[in-house]
C-alpha cells in the first residue's frame, strides 16, 4: 500500500519478545518471498512489497506461517489480497472459490493448496499473542464420506477473511453446510488487528459452478456482517462531513474544514490524459485543470470506506492549509460524484525512482541541493505543528525544475498538545525506534526518517537491503542498527547523519538546525575554491 500501502501501519509490539515465533515467521517469510522471486511474481517488482509481506505473516499467528507450502507461494498473494480486501471495504466479507486437486488416503484427505502434513498441536507462543478473539490457529481435518485409497478428485477451497468476532468459525461451517457443502478440511486464523482468514476445502457442489458458489457465499454472509456504506442517519460518511464541516485531524483533536469548502472544485473541468500509477485504494493520473498541468488521485469506489474518507479528507485539510516551496501544491478536491485530489504535477518523479530505478549517483552538490529542498518543507511543516509520519525516498517528488517537494499527506498528523503522538505509521526501513517499539514520538521521528534519506541520497542504495524489514526493524531497536556510512563520506555529512539518526529523539537536531548545518557545509563544498583564490590574492599582496 504503498506501500501503500506504502503500508500505512507498520509497528509491532509485544510480539518483539517472542524471538522464537518471530524466528519462524521469518524463516517462512524468506522462503516465500523467495520462491515469489523465483516465479517472477508481478507483485514482487513493487515499492514496499517486502514490508507489506511482511506484515501480512506478522498480523497472522505463527501457525500460519507453519501451515504454508513454499511450493504454493502464491497461495500467500491470494490471502494478502483476501486480508486486504477485508479490511478496505470492512465490515464485508472477502471471499474466494477455487477447485483444487486433492487425494485421499486411509480416509483422510490432503489439499494441494496448503500444506497438509499432519496436524501441529498449537504453539505457546500462539496463544500469548495479545487481541485474538478465538484460537489462533485451528487445523481441523475430518474423514471423507469414502474409503477408497489414493483417490484423486476435483473438490472446492473457500477461503473467507472478514471481521473476526466470536462464534465467527461456527457461523461460518453452519454457513457451508446450510449451503449443501460438506467440509473436509478447515484451517481459521486470527490477527492482531482483529480480522479473520479461514479456508475450507468442501464438497457437494458441482465443480463447473465455482462462480455461482463464490456468489451465493458472499451473499450469505453479507447477511450477518454489517453493511458499512451508511451511518445511522442514511446518509453517505462524506456528506455528512460536509455539512458539518469537522474532521477529525488528530487522534485527539477535531480541526473545522472551512465551511465555504474554497478546496472543491467542478470535476467536470478536470481532463484526464494517462495512468501514471494504481494501487488497492486508488489511482494515480496525469491531467489538466484549467490548462495546468495536474496529478489527480482517484479514491476507488469498490474499496471506499471511512477510514480511507477520513485520511482523505485530513489530507485534504492539511493541503489547503500549506502552501511552501518545498511541499507539493494543492490544486483542490472534489468530493462528488467521487473523490478526487488534485495536485500539482510533479514531472520528475520520486526520488525514489531517480536514485532505485534510473540508477542515479547524485554528485555532493547536488545531494546537498536535495536534502535543502527536503529540509525547508519540513522545516516548514514542522513550524506549523505537522508530523508527515512517513518521510521517504517514495513521498519526494522533482519538478521540471529539479525542486525537490515533500509529498503524501495521507498519514500526516497535526502534533497534539501534549507533544507526543502514539498513533503507529511509517515504512520500517525508515521509521524511528520509539514508533518501532509503540512507544510516544514527536516531530523528531521526522528527522530520524530524513537522516535514513540522506544515507540514501549519499549511497544510492535501498537501507539495509540484505535484511528483512523486520530484521531491519528489530536491529534499529535492540542493537542500534545503522546503515554503513561509506570511508569516503564528506565528515560533516557524517556528523550529520548521527545526529539525525540518534537513538534519543532528544538529542536529534531541529529541521531549522539541520538547514544551517546543510547550508554551511554547501558554502564549505562550494566555495572552497573561491576562498583558495582570495587567500592567494592577499599574500601577493
Amino acid at each position: 500500500m504503498g506501500d501503500t500501502q506504502s503500508c500505512n501501519r507498520r509497528a509491532f509490539n509485544s510480539g518483539l519478545n517472542h524471538g522464537r515465533m518471530q524466528t519462524l515467521k521469518v524463516g517462512v517469510y524468506n522462503e516465500i518471498l523467495s520462491r515469489l522471486r523465483e516465479l517472477n511474481a508481478p507483485e514482487v517488482t513493487v515499492p514496499d512489497f517486502e514490508d507489506e509481506l511482511w506484515v501480512h505473516f506478522y498480523l497472522l499467528p505463527t501457525r500460519y506461517a507453519l501451515d504454508m507450502n513454499v511450493e504454493r507461494a502464491q497461495d500467500v498473494l491470494m490471502h494478502k489480497r483476501l486480508q486486504h480486501m477485508a479490511r478496505a471495504i470492512a465490515p464485508r466479507p472477502a471471499v474466494e472459490v477455487r477447485l483444487v486437486q486433492v487425494h485421499s488416503a486411509s480416509g483422510v484427505h490432503c489439499s494441494k493448496s496448503l500444506d497438509s502434513n499432519l496436524p501441529r498441536e498449537t504453539s505457546p507462543q500462539d496463544s500469548d499473542i495479545p487481541g485474538n478473539m478465538r484460537h489462533d490457529s485451528v487445523k481441523i481435518y475430518l474423514p471423507l464420506s469414502f474409503s477408497s485409497l489414493h483417490y484423486c478428485r476435483a473438490v472446492h477451497e473457500i477461503t473467507i477473511s472478514t471481521n473476526d468476532k466470536p462464534k465467527l468459525f461456527s457461523q461460518l461451517t453452519s454457513l457451508l453446510s446450510e449451503t449443501g457443502l460438506n467440509i473436509q478440511e478447515a484451517h481459521a486464523f486470527s490477527t492482531l488487528d482483529g480480522y479473520s482468514l479461514d479456508v475450507f476445502v468442501v464438497d457437494g457442489w458441482a465443480v463447473e459452478d465455482t462462480e455461482k458458489l463464490k456468489h451465493v457465499l458472499t451473499k450469505k454472509i453479507q447477511k450477518f456482517e454489517k453493511q458499512p456504506w451508511l451511518n445511522e442517519s442514511g446518509s453517505h460518511p462524506m456528506e455528512k462531513l460536509q455539512q458539518t464541516g469537522i474532521n477529525c485531524i488528530s487522534n485527539h483533536v477535531n480541526m473545522p474544514i472551512s465551511g465555504n469548502f474554497d478546496w472543491e472544485i467542478d470535476a467536470s473541468c478536470l481532463r484526464f490524459e494517462k495512468q501514471i500509477a494504481s494501487g488497492s485504494v486508488s489511482d494515480l493520473y496525469k491531467g489538466t485543470y484549467c490548462n495546468q498541468d495536474v496529478a489527480i488521485k482517484v479514491l476507488k469506489d469498490s474499496n471506499l470506506n471511512e477510514d480511507i474518507q477520513r485520511e482523505f479528507s485530513q489530507e485534504v485539510y492539511i493541503l489547503s492549509k500549506i502552501q511552501h516551496q518545498n511541499v507539493i501544491k494543492f490544486i483542490g478536491a472534489c468530493t462528488k460524484p467521487n473523490l478526487y485530489l488534485v495536485t500539482e504535477y510533479m514531472s520528475g518523479g520520486s526520488m525514489y525512482d531517480f536514485l532505485h530505478i534510473q540508477k542515479v549517483v547524485l554528485t555532493l552538490p547536488s545531494l546537498l541541493k536535495v536534502a535543502i529542498d527536503v529540509s525547508e518543507g519540513m522545516n516548514y511543516l514542522h513550524q506549523n505543528n505537522i508530523i508527515h509520519r512517513d518521510l521517504k525516498a517514495a513521498n519526494l517528488l522533482i519538478d521540471d525544475s529539479g525542486v525537490v517537494k515533500v509529498a503524501d499527506f495521507g498519514v500526516a498528523r497535526l502534533q497534539d498538545q501534549s507533544g507526543i503522538m502514539t498513533a503507529e505509521t511509517g515504512t520500517y526501513r525508515w521509521m524511528a525506534p520509539e514508533v518501532i517499539e509503540h512507544k510516544p514520538y514527536n516531530h523528531k521521528a521526522d528527522v530520524f526518517s530524513f537522516g535514513i534519506i540522506l544515507w540514501e541520497l549519499l549511497t544510492g542504495k535501498l537501507p539495509y537491503e540484505h535484511l528483512s524489514p523486520l530484521q531491519a526493524a528489530i536491529g534499529v531497536v535492540q542493537k542500534d542498527l545503522r546503515p554503513e556510512v561509506p570511508r569516503d563520506t564528506h565528515p560533516k555529512i557524517v556528523e550529520l547523519l548521527h545526529q539525525c539518526w540518534h537513538q534519543d529523539p532528544s538529542l536529534r537536531p531541529d529541521f531549522s538546525e539541520i538547514l544551517m548545518f546543510l547550508q554551511h557545509i554547501t558554502k564549505m563544498v562550494t566555495g572552497k575554491g573561491k576562498r583558495k583564490v582570495e587567500c592567494m590574492r592577499k599574500n601577493i599582496h
